[in-house]
Parts: C-alpha cells; structure tokens; sequence
C-alpha cells in the first residue's frame, strides 16, 4: 500500500545501540495519512523530539553532503549556537579544534566527548568517511549529557553512520568530486625592495642621532654600514657606499635579479578528488549498507598531502521477533606529507610561514653569479640556493626553501573500527541490548632532516615513532518503556566498561651512510631509544527516567557512577545526574487549535558532569595523576639514572561542572519559523591548577597540580529558521545563530591570587582569556618616541625614560612600564546565518560565520613593525613612522638604539578580532528522474561547492580564529578549496 506523508513530518527513528530504522506510528484505520513522529538521537537511544527536555542539536547529512570536507569537524563550524570554532590549519586532512559552550577546564581538555555509533571515539575526525555520516547531534546541556558522566563536561557530539533500509530496492550510489585548493588567508601587506634599504637607513641614522651623532656624521655612518654592518647583501647595481645616500635610494640604482619572492617556489596551487561508492538495501528483516571510499588532496603548501582510503560495512538482522543482531566494521588508511604546522615552530628556522613572510625583499633564495647576476645551476641542471650571510633577522646560513625540500615528515595511519550489539525483546515493555566498540589506530611517523643544511647537517638524521591506541568498550542497556494511557514512561538502567591502551615507540639516529635512504639502518648514531606503555579504564553505572504526560508535561531524570583509572582509590567514584521538565505548551487546549502557533515549549535543566581528561606537559602524569613519576634513561654509560619527573597530589580528583539551563522553543505559522532561545549557566569546581611552588621545594617545573579553582561560563543562544517563501517550485529559506559568552574566574584557593600564563593572567573576577600587558600609549609628536604608561613603582623617581605627555605620565623604557588587563580574548557575539534558494531543480545555499568583539594578539604583525629591522621583511603600515616633529601617528621613529621598545610586547599589539567570512556556498542541479531512468539511473546531481571563500578582518592577514586564547602563530593557514561533483544513484 502507497502511504501518504504530511508535508512536515519526517520518518519516525527507532534505535537501540547502533540500529537506526524506520517505524510507523499506529493509527486507526489505513485510510488516515500516517502521522510521523520525529525523534532524535539521545544518549544510549533516541526520543521523541517533542518530548525533548535537553539541548540537543541535529545536523543531518543533506546539510553537509555536497560540501568538499575532510572531516565532520569541519560542518561542525556555523552549525549549533553555542559551539566555537578554532579553524584547522591548511594542512591536509587536519581538524579543527572545538569548544562548547566556553571554557570548562583550564589545565585540563576542553574537547567534546565523541560517541561514534553508540561507543566513544579517541581517534581523528578525519578517519569518518562523511559521506558514511547519516547525522549528527550536539549535547550541550546536562539534561542531555549527563549519562556520559566524568568526559561530558566539555558536551558530547553523536555521530551516527547510515545504515540499509527494510524492503524496498537496493541502491548504489556514487559520488565524485574534484576541485582547487588554494590559499584562503591573504598575507599582510610588506614594502619592497626600492621602499626596504631607504627605512634601515633611516633607523641607522636615528640610532647614531641617539647617541649624539651629528647629522652628517649620522647620515655618513648610515651609509657606509647599511649593506656591510647590517644588511650584508646589495640587491642592487650600485656600490654598497652609493646605495642610500642622505635617505634617498640612488635614482641610478637596478635590482640585479627579481627572483626575490621565497613564497613561490613553495606554495602552489593543490589539487583535491574523492571518489565514494555505497551499496544499501535490505528485507524485511535484513538491512546492510557497505561502502568503499578514496580521498586524495594536495595542500597549497609543496610537500603537504592527504591520501585515505576507507571501507565499510554495516549490517543488522532481526534474526527473531525477539532477537536483533547488528554489526559494522570501519576500516581506513591514510598516508600524507606534513608540512610543519607552524605553531609548535613559530620562530623555527624550518618553519616556512614563519621565513617566507618575515624575510627581508632583498634576499634572492637562490644563488647567482657576482657578474652577470644569472641565476646559478650546478651540474645536473638543478638550482643552486643562496646560503651566504643575511641580516641578522633573514636566518644567515640557512634557507627555508631548501629545507624544506631536501627533509620528509610523512604519516601512516591505519584504523579498525567496530562496532556490534544484541538487542533481546523480553517482553512488549523491556529491551535489553548490549553493545560492543573496539578500535584499533596504528599511527605511524617518518621523519628525515637533511645532512646538506639546517638542524641536522652534516650527518643527516632519521627518526621514528609508533603509536598503537586501542580502545574497547561494552556496555549492557536494559531499556522498559510502557504507556498507561495518557501517562508515559522510559527507563534506563546500564553499565559500562571503558578500556584505553597506549603504546609508544620513538627512536632517532645520526650519521647517515648512504644518499636516497631514511631508514633508521642507514644511520649510525643512535641518539634516542624510548618506548612507553600506559592504560587508562573507567567504569560507570547508570540510570535515566523520562515521563511525559500526554507528551505535555515532561520530566527527565538522570544518575552515573563513574570510576576512573587516574584517580586514587578513595576518590575514584563519583555520582553525576541530572534532572529536567518542559511543559509543551503547545499541547494546551488553549493553543492546540491555533494556526499561529505551530509549536511551543519550555524547557529546563540542572545537573552535573566531570572532566577527568587531563592535559599536562607530562603525558604519564595524563593517566596517572594522584601518582609522582619519575624519569628514566638519564643514565652515565653503565651506571642507571633516574629522575624525579612529577610531584602529585595524591587527593587530586575531577573537574566538576553544574550546568543549568533555560529555553523556549518555537514554531509559528505552521513551522515556517521556527527557533530557540536559550541561556545557560554553566560552574566549573575543583578546577585542576599547576599551583606555582617555591624554588626551594626542589619539586621540578615548581609546580603541582592540584583542585583549586571555580569558574563559571554563562550565555544566551538564538537560533532562527525561516522559510520565507514556499511554494511548489521555488523555496527560499534563512537560517541565524547567535551567542554570547561570559566567562570568570570565581574562586582560588591555597593562597593563590593570581597565575600568569603568557600574555594572561588567572585571577577572581576575570576569564582565563583576559590580557595582562604592557600597556601601550603612543608615539610621542615631540620626537617620535615609543611611549607606555609608568607602572606605579616608578611613578615618582625621576628618570630620562620618564616624561609628561599630554598631562599624562609616561615612559618610554618598556622595562617601566604599567601592567595591566588590557581586554580579552573571547568575543561577545559569534555564530552564523545562511541562505538556502531551491528554483525546480536547481539549489543555492550559503553559509557565513562571525564574530563581533573580543582582541587578538597579533604577534605575526608585531614581527612586521619592527622600528629597525635588521633583514626581516616589514609591513607597508611602517611607511606611517614618525618623521617630523610634531607629526601624530601612532608608529615610532625607526631607531636602532630604542628599537627594542617600540617592539616590546605590549598592548599596542592587541586588534579587534571582529570578522565576518563565507565559509561555504553549495550550486546544484538535480536532473528530473524521468529524464534520466532510460539510463538506469534514479538521480543524478551536479554540483558546485566552495569552502573558506572569503573573509574580513580588522587587518589584512591577520587570522582571528585560529585559537580560542586571542594568539596568532606563524602557521599553514586554512585552505580555501573549489570543487566541481556529481552524485549518481543507480
């Protein structure tokens, strides 16, 4: 028989473990259209929607499908209010970083719980096919969270994969794509080489005026050291001596060569495809869905790739009316080249961001000959790079082009993931299922430094490191859910085991024998041999009550037991719960009938959840952190050494975080707009520190972690969804979020008052993101002059660095300068808004994301600015130095001798982070199936997809949401990648 949907309505989702299938709602008489309950995904099961007493956001795959993404990470950004996202590099195959709802923890993880078909998952985003992905749903709120206990503090994203259908006809479906991948961040602007040798010059003869030069004899010593004393190379073809006299460059002068760009011989235009192939289908008893899937991107960086290959299989079988049986077993490969991310080497000679942005306009990376100036080759037609002597700031001696060219670093990764459960029907009313995860990651690392230049010359250096992480979970749920008449109710009750095993192998060796070779046997020196086992367990006990009546008045309640591995003995076990109720209201008899009000509820939560997910420098203290460790190797030739590594407290326990929430959920004009407003409160106790200790202790790093602190974050969040026109063939629909974020530091304990951390200082009454700084106040007119605020002690000491400017008091030695909070990293308003155009067969969508507020800290322009560079490149922004007396500007004089204030960090670097980008646009055509079924097809789509399309930002270059702290780095940058595809469905 044909059924009739409503226009609204979606299919009802029973699940249990990992079995996701359709189930219709009952109805009186075949002949009434079959109303559709949606449900969503929770916590161990799935619920009505309406009934939804949590905030739980769905994402489903129609959402992301056509988009050109690596991993789920990456249609995380813009999709919930609520949710920050820190943007992945550009290297291939790399994920971002997520935040909920804030900051929960300061020492420990901040990342979300991911629960992949039921069972938690350690491994990278970018192991998940997304095309395997059927959705995936956002717990933000202890209502929703809390039966995952001690690692839901940070909130829990579920992913489900997608699974066969009952009866019907099998489907094959295949989809392709290729596209561009290039660079989405432009660089900062910086002079060039006519406008470069004039502004060193300049800060030479300011030095020399400083320390009482005449003008001429300034102007004269200016002229003779610029290339000899500082700069080292001429650029041009006139004498060093000639080059700038007086601050003008010699009108006489010609670059010798025009090769002076470092940034072209490395980056590149990358290239992406994936190719994916599924098979679904099933009986009425049977469903299956496997797939097989290839993805292979190129980054816009040389040496930086991403190849995986995945395979999966998923199968579930209601072997008996009382029996289900279901399995599904994951299986990936990945291999790719690293390019050096940058942000562990900001400044490293290695890093290429870091050199090809901050090298001077002058230096040619490759070497020509002192007559002609041609470009030299040596024997086999293969360039020759330039190593001779630079500025100071340019890296003498080194060339990251070559470097980066001669070094490898490559990744091999290979996962096993699966996942099977039982479900036994005991009765009409009780289920109990049991269900089992366990996940296999092999990751392994090459790495190579070359014996011609840079760390590892002249001998040449191999390393390796293996890495084998297994995880194993099984959990027993018995499920009764009964209704007695207008009275409903579900309970829970559950166990789970939760097993964790780390092993780890590095070695490293020197001496290299042979060219072409970087295994380990052709090195001769071992320098380091290590190896590293650790085991992590949990087990909790857990139980959940949900009651709605006459799906109007609900209430939900829930409790978990958790006991955890890194804990001692007598703190191991801790309860977590929750409790919830919304009243539908809606369901009143007073709105029920109203064609304004399609859907009305209020809904609201407390409870509790932990964080036992530690991040200390020390990764032996992650797993055991009521325990002191020690180090071994330090040995002298025969005799062992052995090191104490860690002090521990041995009462150290979880991080607890009590969250309440608030919202109100609508629906107007039959759902045409729909949304919700909520707020959240969300108390971080027991914080774990690193509280400082006295030299004296002779405890190493002066440190111990221990539970001191509270916090709290707190914030309103909109979400709004319009269909503004609907009609047969054409729809155009909106989308918004919205949310804020306010986060404190409350309480600190054991006499701490304060923990400076960089460029933040930890203190009550402040956030973990404000700034402690230097803080800046200008340039002086009178003679261009760094000048900051006098910190207090010096306030009243009379000093040649200490003046009055304007009625206010100021320094201009940065030694003396104020320390103050100078704003914060975390903005007041972020999230995103799209569209979505439908016209017959063609559809449009677009997605933006923004922030407005909150400061970075942008050390790559400071870099920039320097008031005498010494062969480092410097921004176009230079070209506003002070000059003249009585010129206002907010650039110091270029000045050798006070250059080192008027680089200083301080506040004069903090910039709004304020941006708005579009993040993605999605084209496509769907053909009309009559159209195309004398060719065996039931669809075909064309489609054209962008990511990181465009942005803006207070500065060109700057990169405002790379981390959630305000920091910039000198990193590989996230792509911008333009793919054209097709989905085929046979």
């Amino acid at each position: 028989m044909k059924l009739k949907f409503c226009t609204l309505s979606v299919a009802t989702v029973f699940f249990i473990g990992q079995n996701l299938s359709a189930q219709k709602k009952k109805s009186d008489t075949l002949a009434k259209e079959k109303q559709i309950d949606e449900v969503v995904i929770v916590a161990y099961g799935s619920q009505k929607k309406e009934t939804l007493v949590g905030s739980n956001t769905e994402i489903k795959a129609k959402q992301f499908a056509d988009r050109p993404i690596t991993n789920i990470g990456q249609a995380i950004d813009g999709a919930s209010p609520g949710v920050k996202i820190s943007t992945g590099t550009g290297q291939p195959g790399s994920a971002p970083s997520i935040q909920i709802r804030g900051i929960s923890s300061y020492a420990g993880s901040n990342d979300p719980l991911i629960i992949l078909d039921g069972t938690p998952f350690t491994g990278s985003l970018s192991a998940i096919n997304t095309n395997d992905i059927a959705s995936f749903n956002i717990l933000k709120d202890a209502a929703s969270t809390s039966l995952y206990g001690s690692a839901a503090a940070n909130g829990v994203i579920l992913i489900t994969t997608k699974s066969g259908r009952k009866g019907g006809r099998d489907i094959l479906n295949f989809n392709m794509s290729t596209g561009y991948v290039g660079r989405s961040i432009p660089e900062y602007d910086r002079v060039n080489a006519y406008q470069y040798y004039p502004l060193i010059w300049e800060a030479i003869r300011n030095g020399q005026l400083a320390i009482g030069s005449t003008l001429a004899n300034a102007n004269a010593y200016a002229s003779t050291n610029l290339i000899p004393g500082v700069l080292k190379q001429n650029a041009f073809d006139v004498p060093n001596n000639l080059l700038v006299v007086d601050g003008i460059l010699n009108p006489n002068a010609r670059l010798k060569y025009t090769d002076l760009d470092w940034q072209k011989p490395l980056i590149r235009t990358g290239f992406r495809q994936n190719y994916e192939l599924n098979y679904s289908g099933g009986t009425n008893k049977t469903t299956y869905y496997s797939s097989v899937g290839y993805t292979n991107e190129s980054g816009y960086l040389v040496k930086s790739d991403f190849e995986r290959f995945t395979a999966k299989l998923k199968v579930d079988s209601q072997i008996r009316d009382w029996l289900k049986l279901g399995t599904s077993l994951n299986a990936v490969s990945s291999y790719g080249n690293n390019a050096i991310d940058g942000a562990s080497s900001n400044s490293s000679y290695v890093n290429p961001y870091n050199w090809i942005r901050n090298i001077g306009p002058i230096y040619s990376p490759f070497a020509h000959d002192a007559n002609t100036f041609a470009t030299l080759y040596d024997a086999n037609g293969n360039v020759i790079y330039d190593n001779s002597a630079r500025g100071a700031d340019a890296a003498s001696g080194r060339n990251v082009i070559q470097e980066n060219l001669l070094n490898s670093d490559v990744s091999k990764n290979f996962y096993i993931v699966s996942r099977a459960y039982a479900e036994f029907k005991i009765d009409p009313y009780l289920t109990l299922s049991t269900n089992v995860g366990y996940d296999v990651r092999n990751n392994r690392r090459s790495r190579y430094g070359n014996k011609i230049i840079g760390d590892a010359a002249p001998a040449g250096s191999a390393e390796r490191t293996s890495i084998i992480e297994q995880t194993l979970t099984f959990n027993q749920l018995l499920n009764y859910k009964r209704k007695f008449g207008s009275h409903n109710f579900e309970f829970l009750l559950g166990h789970e085991n939760y097993k964790y095993m780390y092993e780890y192998l590095y070695g490293y060796k020197t001496g290299q024998v042979v060219d072409n070779n970087s295994e380990l046997i052709n090195f001769i020196t071992p320098t380091a041999l290590t190896s590293q086992t650790d085991n992590y367990r949990k087990e909790s006990f857990f139980s959940r009550l949900n009651y709605d009546y006459k799906s109007k008045y609900l209430l939900s309640g829930s409790v978990r037991w958790d006991a955890s591995s890194r804990f001692a003995k007598d703190v191991r076990w801790h309860p977590f719960w929750s409790i919830g109720a919304g009243w539908r209201v809606k369901g009143e008899d007073f709105l029920k009938n109203s064609s304004t009000i399609s859907e009305l509820k209020l809904r609201g939560s407390y409870g509790q959840v932990g964080n036992d997910n530690t991040n200390t420098s020390d990764n032996a203290q992650n797993f055991y952190m009521y325990q002191n460790t020690f180090s071994l190797g330090y040995n002298n030739a025969q005799e062992a050494g052995i090191l104490f590594n860690v002090k521990a407290d041995p009462t150290i326990t979880w991080e607890s975080n009590n969250q309440s929430d608030l919202a109100l959920d609508f629906g107007l004009f039959n759902n045409r707009i729909t949304g919700t407003v909520e707020y959240y409160n969300r108390i971080t106790k027991d914080m774990i520190f690193p509280v400082p200790q006295p030299v004296s202790a002779g405890i190493p790093g002066n440190a111990i972690y221990k539970n001191v602190g509270t916090m709290y974050n707190r914030g309103f969040e909109i979400g709004l969804n319009a269909d503004v026109i609907k009609t047969p063939n054409f729809v155009w629909s909106l989308n918004a979020n919205a949310s804020t974020l306010k986060n404190e530091i409350t309480q600190l304990s054991d006499g701490i008052t304060e923990i400076i951390n960089g460029s933040k200082k930890i203190s009550v009454g402040h956030s973990v993101y404000d700034y402690w700084m230097k803080q800046w106040y200008g340039v002086d007119p009178a003679d261009g002059s760094p000048l900051f605020l006098v910190a207090d002690a010096y306030a009243n000491t009379p000093a040649s660095d200490i003046r009055t400017v304007n009625g206010v008091l100021v320094t201009t030695n940065h030694n003396k300068a104020k320390l103050d909070y100078s704003g914060s990293a975390i903005p007041k308003v972020f999230g995103s808004f799209g569209t979505s155009l439908n016209y017959k067969q063609w559809a449009l969508s677009t997605m933006f994301t923004y922030q407005i507020g909150g400061k970075t800290y942008d050390s790559n322009y400071q870099t920039l600015m320097s008031s005498y560079s010494q062969g480092g490149a410097l921004s176009t922004d230079i070209l506003d130095r002070w000059t003249t007396p009585g010129q206002i500007t907010d650039v110091p004089a270029l000045n050798s001798a006070t250059y080192l204030n008027s680089n200083a960090t301080s506040s004069r670097w903090l910039v709004k982070s304020d941006f708005i980008s579009l993040r993605q646009a999605t084209l496509s055509y769907s053909f009309n199936p009559e159209e195309i079924s004398r060719y065996g097809l039931t669809s075909l789509k064309l489609i054209l997809s962008g990511e990181n399309l465009w942005s803006k930002t207070a500065r060109k270059g700057l990169e405002p949401g790379q981390s959630f702290n305000g920091t910039t780095t000198n990193r590989y940058t996230p792509a911008r990648i333009i793919s054209i595809g097709a989905n085929l469905s046979f």
